[in-house]
């Protein structure tokens, strides 16, 4: 009996296999004629050849002491369906959060550092691609990746631990920066664009004393991104 339903399912499952290319079409006879599905390879959007621009609002997931929000302009290229080209712009402001106030009432200092602004461009790869049929709607979307470097200004408070106290310090990195995330699309044109930012730059090396406080600040510093935003593709 076993053996039977075995062979049962077996030939159920291998009725179901169909070769299909982007172009093959499940019919549906039962279903209004204006209506197409497509098999899960096609394609709907497609982005070789095509430039886009867009614009996201973002927040800073990392600092401990900074609570920093800002925004990107992303303008970018693809030359195949799986590899493009993308420039990125970000600028960000922050003040400083409970956390550094709960260190400053104890009658002391949090050393923070925030990113102000970088630019920066990245090598994108596009290599997976899905849709999800939900509440009778589809969406397509890409899943990229990127990765690059970047020019980033930074500010930090070191001068809070000099005598006399000085106000913040701005410099100039050049550092790596990498990005993950989804375009979903929603017209020809338009698509909401989820993405992921990374940056890591090491600043010069200083040390800064003040009586018996005293900060180093060659680590290397990262800074995270999350961000929603739209893309318009020409």
């Amino acid at each position: 009996m076993i053996k039977k339903l075995v062979l049962l399912l077996s030939s159920l499952l291998l009725s179901t296999i169909v070769l299909a290319n982007e172009k093959s079409l499940y019919n549906f006879s039962w279903l209004d004629k204006d209506k197409e599905i497509y098999v899960l390879q096609n394609r709907r959007f497609r982005k070789v050849g095509t430039v886009y621009m867009g614009l996201t609002g973002q927040k800073t997931i990392s600092g401990a002491f900074i609570d920093s929000y800002g925004g990107t302009a992303r303008g970018g290229f693809f030359f195949s369906e799986d590899w493009g080209i993308e420039g990125v712009f970000g600028k960000s402001s922050g003040t400083k959060n409970d956390t550094a106030k709960g260190v400053e009432d104890q009658q002391s200092k949090a050393f923070y550092r925030k990113v102000d602004n970088y630019m920066g461009a990245m090598l994108m790869w596009s290599p997976f691609y899905s849709k999800i049929n939900t509440f009778n709607q589809v969406f397509y979307y890409d899943w990229m990746f990127g990765i690059g470097a970047a020019s980033v200004k930074l500010i930090d408070n070191r001068g809070e631990f000099e005598t006399p106290t000085t106000s913040l310090t701005t410099t100039n990195n050049i550092g790596a920066m990498w990005n993950t995330g989804l375009r979903v699309y929603i017209s020809d044109s338009w698509s909401l664009r989820i993405d992921f930012t990374g940056l890591h730059v090491k600043p010069k090396k200083e040390n800064v004393k003040d009586g018996a406080n005293s900060v180093t600040t060659s680590t290397l510093f990262s800074n995270y991104d999350l961000g929603v935003g739209l893309n318009y593709a020409f």
